[in-house]
């Protein structure tokens, strides 16, 4: 009987028409009410906000650009604070770091965007905040969502004073010629010198002293008179509302249930649900689905209009749609393209395989969102006799590629083996027959296995960077020689105070690529900074280094480097070689030759077994007649013995880090 009952109210339950109507079916965990209907991913249970009470000339869009760790994530959370768009508490911490790897690492990797709505003076603001990365890494993020803006805040740590990547970060503001607002943060640090970083910026930046904000971003100080010198400084977008749609899609990421989630910054016009719109791009034709705003987290709206920055969902499933630079338009509207962004220069190259090659596929498929989401790495399919099928990718700098590896690893899952990073060199060819074969006189190498034979090369060429380094003046000795060492040559030397070098030195790309950043910090106990810039290609004696295994190249292990470094080079993978080739019954030589010459040997000793344990006493010629038997056996197996280097001698062989 107590059966039957249950039975009937779990019958009565299913058949109600909502599952919000039987409060009992909804688990603990999800919201009750209306909104446990909705999906949880979705936007949808939120009320719609009416942007039309925000003309052009109440929109200030800005970004925050500074040095690493010099508070801009925290100004951020209290700007987010005093606005009324998150809750004060105390783990108020990187609210827009969204990423694990943010978190772990405590530092920005993508820019984020926010919009706060502020009341100053009785007129309501609509601020658009782009919180952006600090390092020379993600320098290409900065750039992007300085296209978004009309004004930055540059934020200077009242402590450390300016940095290397402020000064980078400065001139970019001042090339985009946007509204710039000095920033002095950390003013209740017990050794902050506001005054001093006050004269600094005067000097370098040749901003008046009293257009500086002192300001503490923990504790909150002072932060409400930024929000004042935004309004009074930064001017509004030069754009109209009445202008047909034309909107710059600066920033995207991938939804498993919406498909593309596109950032965008309205440069004319209006765009609303149901409206058609088209790429300049791919030409494709897509119907909005929704659009709104980041408060952080989305807010959908009734309409966007000129001026203001928001996202749009419409129906882009593939991650090739959403081109970061593209300009969206309504159809049969069509409007002349934005400039968009200067394609991104790749610093580094390193290849990427799959584990195990079943896994090809998949990866394939994370490469590709996880690139939309950072458009500045590029991608070309590689494949190697040892790896297998992969690719060789390019990034900014070699921290890139580590949170690059990290967030593969976070969010998708996927382990891969990265082999060692390379510069990409460039040849002018000399020979007709190269020359029509490549159908150019340049070409540009980023795999060792394509470099060309000296005899048909009038010339090699190595990427170069112009390195700013400031630093305290006691450890300028110690940095001049670290340069030198690499190759180095100083371009500039320029007092910034009394206590602070700014150093600029001309470097050559693989002799800072691996590891001159953390040598520059042991030099210099952590105050020394470093940034760097493209600075062309110049002429540089390389040469190809072959690794051999008893006669036999081998492919993967070939590296591009200066002749002047060929020795130590060769000398460590050989050494690193014998370590991980497992031992086998004849000897193995292992050799690095730069053409026919060899520059450095290991040899790794054969298996043999003790033929004259039989032997006790009796004539010596008997001993030495077994040994020369054993001998010439080794000999005979060493010529028609084969060396297999196992998978995972190679990756430790091929791995960043060294071994010792």
């Amino acid at each position: 009987m107590a059966l039957a009952g249950r039975t009937a109210m779990w019958w009565a339950r299913l058949r109600s028409p909502c599952p919000c109507a039987a409060p009992l079916c909804v688990p603990p965990w999800l919201p009750a009410g209306p909104a446990a209907c909705e999906r949880l991913y979705s936007s949808r249970g939120k009320e719609k906000l009416d942007m039309s009470t925000y003309p052009v000339e109440n929109i200030r869009n800005f970004s925050i650009i500074a040095h690493v760790d010099h508070g801009k994530s925290t100004l951020a959370d209290r700007l987010l604070e005093i606005t009324g768009a998150i809750a004060k508490t105390a783990h108020n911490k990187q609210v827009l770091d969204k990423l694990q790897v943010e978190r772990e690492r405590g530092i920005t990797v993508k820019a984020q965007s926010a919009s706060l709505f502020y009341n100053h003076e009785g007129v309501n603001y609509l601020l658009n905040l782009i919180d952006t990365p600090g390092h020379v890494d993600f320098n290409y993020e900065v750039s992007r969502s300085l296209s978004a803006c009309q004004g930055v805040i540059l934020v200077v740590d009242a402590n450390e004073g300016i940095q290397a990547q402020t000064v980078a970060n400065f001139y970019l503001a001042f090339e985009a010629q946007l509204a710039i607002i000095p920033v002095i943060n950390k003013i209740d640090l017990k050794h902050a010198d506001p005054e001093r970083v006050e004269k600094q910026i005067e000097k370098l930046f040749d901003i008046p002293i009293d257009e500086c904000v002192r300001i503490s971003a923990k504790q909150g100080t002072n932060v409400e008179k930024v929000l004042q010198k935004i309004i009074e400084k930064i001017p509004p977008p030069q754009c109209n509302t009445a202008d047909p749609l034309k909107a710059l899609v600066f920033d995207s990421t991938f939804d498993h249930y919406r498909g593309v989630i596109a950032n965008i910054a309205l440069f004319g016009g209006e765009i609303q649900k149901g409206h058609k719109i088209v790429s300049a791009h791919t030409k494709k034709r897509y119907e909005v689905n929704e659009v709104g705003i980041l408060t952080p987290d989305e807010q959908p709206t009734h309409k966007l209009y000129a001026g203001q920055v928001g996202y749009v969902i419409a129906g882009m499933k593939e991650v090739t749609e959403a081109q970061i630079g593209d300009t969206l338009f309504l159809y049969k509207q069509p409007v002349e393209p934005l400039p968009g962004f200067k394609s991104v220069k790749p610093m580094v190259f390193a290849g990427m395989y799959p584990v195990d090659q079943t896994e090809y596929n998949n990866l394939k498929s994370a490469l590709e969102k996880l690139t939309l989401n950072d458009s500045s790495v590029t991608i070309h399919r590689d494949s190697s006799l040892a790896l297998g099928a992969g690719w060789r990718l390019g990034f900014l700098g070699l921290l890139h590629m580590e949170v690059f590896n990290q967030r593969l690893e976070q969010e998708y899952n996927m382990s891969v083996i990265l082999t060692a990073p390379t510069v990409p060199y460039k040849a002018i060819l000399s020979s007709a027959k190269l020359i029509k074969e490549y159908g150019k006189a340049e070409i540009t190498i980023i795999n060792p296995a394509q470099f060309p034979d000296k005899i048909s090369v009038s010339e090699y060429l190595e990427p170069t960077v112009l390195g700013t380094i400031v630093t305290p003046q006691e450890y300028i000795g110690k940095i001049i020689v670290l340069c030198q060492d690499r190759r180095a040559v100083q371009k500039d030397m320029l007092y910034i105070d009394e206590h602070r070098v700014m150093l600029k030195y001309l470097f050559p790309l693989n002799e800072i690529v691996l590891d001159f950043y953390d040598a520059l910090k042991s030099l210099s106990s952590g105050y020394a900074s470093f940034d760097y810039e493209d600075a062309g290609y110049q002429a540089a004696d390389l040469i190809k280094m072959d690794i051999l295994l008893n006669g036999n190249p081998v492919e993967e292990l070939a590296t591009i480097i200066h002749s002047d470094k060929a020795y130590a080079t060769g000398k460590l993978l050989c050494e690193r070689l014998k370590d991980a080739i497992p031992r086998q019954l004849f000897e193995i030589a292992i050799q690095a030759a730069i053409g026919k010459r060899i520059i450095a040997r290991e040899t790794l000793k054969a298996y043999r077994k003790n033929v004259v344990a039989k032997c006790y006493g009796g004539d010596i010629t008997r001993r030495m007649k077994l040994l020369k038997r054993q001998a010439e056996g080794k000999k005979l197996m060493r010529k028609i013995g084969n060396v297999e280097v196992p998978r995972d001698a190679f990756i430790r062989v091929l791995k960043r880090e060294p071994d010792k």
